[in-house]
């Protein structure tokens, strides 16, 4: 029973953590697409390079990077400088590099050169989008027919002297004792200094696991689609690829398409217009709701379910069927490889937590609580450094694999920061008493401390965001985006406060009267209320405010917030805001960990109790004075929403799950501001919304970068508007400035031709 309870307490936390993962997951990745293991990298499709343009640019920049290293060579003759696995576009372009460089190397590939373009259909033309981005590397591209371009590959690993070993899969990678690799091949066993995977994500086609799947009759690749004439055919899938074969198919063929869902909800809506014409016109007859079975010579067993629930079987004819259901991300290998995963959770959860509290005990026993002197269980210079040990325990769990000991340490870092700006004596345990005063120094109180602390990580991590977004992908609204983030923290949430209000005090810049009025210089801490409108400020109309800071809450608040939520939705939220931009700039290397999925959205409903509780509270602090009843529960609402809301749910809790669920926890499931904004956008039918052409490839960079969760890949496929009458964006843009095919933008679309859509992706998505 006990146990029983621990394990449905881990796995709630394990479910919550796990929200951030997309569908097929990729390796976890460091500077210059190194994994994990060192000397070992990634790139192309597998490393998030959907495009064909992007891959050869992974593939140049990496060698590059190998070249520019001092031990770049090995310097032995039965070890080559690189290995490269894949003859793709990021492998060839690598390989080329490679010999530019001086590199030696070897190009081993399980199937074909260029084996995903191989696979397309013939005479497919293949693009070379994005237009904006120049092609890197001497591997050539421009738009061109598949067998021209092939082509022209093959003549140029040849003119090159390419030691490309076609049909020769890898079966294993290993490290020998020197840190080299040893490559194990099909044929041959060879040795590296470094290796670099370049294998995509659909070298293993995906099955149904039925009955006869392995007969010569079914097919997981469309090679040739118009070898086959007047014949029955069933096309199995629902993605593009299923729906552009049936299309094609059905042009000399009777097609059936059999698709498990109610309706295809990932497809180009070109590809959906298509399917619709060529259903009504009775080219293809679409199933859904549907599942194969089992094939057998002739005939196919199909299971259906029709709209009343009612399920039925049916024998119907095929000649030949097409399976194509996507492909299985090569796990198992990159596994057995040592290549962790993104957001994989391992380790022992019970471990992890029970040092980090016994940390906290330790620490306890070093402070001045006379409770816990009075157990006498350790000195207080052996509970000093039984602290400091157990710290480190934490970081070499972590470092070993324990995530869950990474989440403690973190926990343990923002539980100290927040908890002891509490102020002096009322620290929360296991700092009372000392809290403060340790990390007080220099004669500025902790609270000072923090604020510069807030403001370096901001700007540091700001601005190497904005080189990620900004200045690396010659973004200029991103560029302006973080200036604005960085700027506003320096002036309006330090400058201001902690120098400029005491001098303009000081030196009657506001004049002589408010220069000696107490009541506004005794609480230099509201000038944070002149950008923070209420309730993210929360007090700005309680504790004897100055007039001058109620007239200006409420133009804030009800006025200009309004004005601004209605041009720019919740663009507060990532243009202006300090809580916002730590989540931009810090929690920027985690924004793809953002929760997803539909219990993720649902979770949002959170911050509009938050609102409500502030509204209420607020309303009794500013009647309490009238009604004598509400004086004790007013001062004690606002203590516990202080603890929880300001504490809790603004800092201990958010900065803690930064590195686990993306930055944007506070924003987007309690901030009670950001609420308010999205009820005064969406009551206004406010102008702020993103929109979409046809030429997204569902390569979800866009989904995987939002950082408040949002699908966005769902809505730029169906061309659906995106605004804050439909989801929580605070249109950072980011998912804008992310997508390889200049498939989003503010504001009304631009129609642009899907056919670039369909040809441009090296394998990912749903081309």
């Amino acid at each position: 029973m006990g146990m029983a309870i621990f394990d449905k307490i881990k796995s709630s936390v394990d479910t919550i953590l796990e929200l951030g993962n997309m569908p097929s997951p990729r390796p976890e990745l460091k500077e210059y697409n190194e994994s994990n293991v060192k000397n070992m990298y990634i790139i192309g499709d597998l490393a998030g390079a959907p495009v064909i343009k992007m891959a050869m640019e992974q593939g140049f920049n990496v060698i590059q990077h190998i070249s520019s290293l001092p031990d770049a060579k090995s310097n032995l003759a039965d070890v080559y400088d690189v290995i490269i696995i894949g003859a793709g576009a990021s492998g060839l372009n690598a390989a080329l590099e490679a010999t530019e460089s001086g590199l030696s190397h070897l190009v081993l590939e399980k199937g074909k050169m260029a084996n995903t373009i191989e696979n397309f259909p013939e005479k497919k033309w293949v693009y070379a989008e994005p237009d904006t981005l120049p092609p890197k590397g001497k591997l050539w591209l421009d738009g061109a027919q598949k067998e021209d371009l092939i082509q022209r590959w093959q003549q140029i690993v040849e003119d090159n002297g390419l030691d490309v070993r076609i049909d020769e899969g890898v079966d294993a990678i290993s490290k020998s004792a020197n840190g080299d690799f040893e490559v194990k091949s099909v044929k041959s066993t060879y040795k590296a200094k470094r290796v670099i995977l370049a294998i995509g994500q659909r070298g293993n086609p995906r099955k149904l696991g039925v009955t006869g799947e392995d007969l010569t009759s079914v097919y997981h690749r469309l090679y040739s689609p118009r070898h086959y004439h007047d014949e029955n055919i069933v096309v199995v899938g629902g993605g593009n690829s299923a729906i552009e074969a049936a299309l094609t198919l059905s042009e000399q063929n009777k097609v059936v398409l059999s698709y498990r869902g109610d309706q295809f909800s990932r497809i180009f809506k070109d590809n959906e217009r298509k399917l619709n014409e060529a259903t009504e016109s009775g080219r293809i007859q679409t199933i859904l709701n549907s599942n194969v079975k089992e094939f057998k010579d002739g005939s196919y067993t199909l299971e259906s379910t029709a709209s009343d629930g009612t399920t039925s079987s049916e024998d119907l004819p095929y000649d030949h069927a097409f399976v194509l259901v996507g492909a299985e991300l090569p796990l198992k290998f990159l596994r057995s490889a040592g290549i962790r995963m993104e957001n994989e959770w391992n380790g022992n959860f019970w471990s992890a937590m029970g040092v980090t509290a016994l940390l906290l005990v330790f620490l306890a026993l070093y402070g001045p609580d006379a409770r816990m002197q009075n157990l006498a269980v350790l000195p207080k210079w052996l509970a000093g450094i039984a602290s400091i040990a157990t710290i480190g325990g934490l970081v070499v769990m972590g470092v070993k694999g324990n995530r869950y000991a990474w989440l403690g340490f973190s926990f343990f870092v923002c539980y100290g920061i927040y908890g002891c700006k509490m102020g002096y004596g009322s620290e929360f345990w296991p700092f009372r008493g000392w809290g403060y005063g340790l990390l007080s120094f220099f004669g500025r109180p902790w609270t000072f401390w923090y604020t510069v602390l807030y403001t370096v990580l901001m700007t540091v991590f700001g601005i190497k965001a904005m080189k990620r977004w900004g200045i690396d992908k010659k973004d200029k609204f991103q560029i302006a985006r973080y200036i604005s983030l960085i700027s506003f923290q320096w002036f309006f949430f330090f400058i201001l406060p902690e120098f400029l209000f005491q001098w303009a005090v000081e030196y009657q810049w506001i004049g002589t009267g408010l220069s000696a009025d107490p009541t506004f210089t005794g609480q230099p801490w509201r000038a944070y209320g002149i950008v923070y409108a209420w309730p993210l400020f929360f007090y700005t109309f309680f504790f004897d405010p100055h007039t001058i800071w109620v007239i200006w809450g409420v133009v804030l608040t009800f006025l200009l917030i309004p004005i601004l939520a209605f041009f720019h939705g919740k663009r507060y939220c990532s243009w202006i805001c300090g809580c916002g931009g730590l989540a931009e700039t810090l929690g920027d290397r985690w924004r793809h960990l953002a929760p997803k999925g539909v219990n993720a959205v649902k979770w949002e409903k959170m911050n509009k109790y938050v609102l409500i509780a502030a509204f209420v509270i607020t309303g009794a602090m500013l009647l309490k004075d009238v009604f004598s009843f509400l004086q004790e529960p007013a001062k004690t609402s606002v203590t516990v929403y202080k603890i929880l809301v300001d504490v809790w749910l603004v800092g201990i809790l958010p900065v803690t799950l930064y590195p686990f669920l993306g930055g944007k926890v506070w924003c987007r499931y309690w901030c009670p501001l950001a609420k308010l904004m999205g009820i005064y956008s969406n009551a206004t039918r406010g102008k702020f919304k993103i929109t979409a052409n046809d030429k997204c490839i569902g390569c979800s960079e866009c989904t995987r970068n939002c950082q408040v969760g949002i699908n966005v890949m769902d809505f730029a496929l169906k061309q659906n508007v995106l605004s804050n009458q439909t989801t929580s964006c605070i249109g950072c843009g980011i998912c804008v400035s992310a997508c390889p095919m200049d498939v989003l933008k503010f504001g009304d679309p631009e129609e642009k031709s899907s056919e670039a859509a369909a040809s441009a992706c090296c394998g990912g998505g749903n081309c």
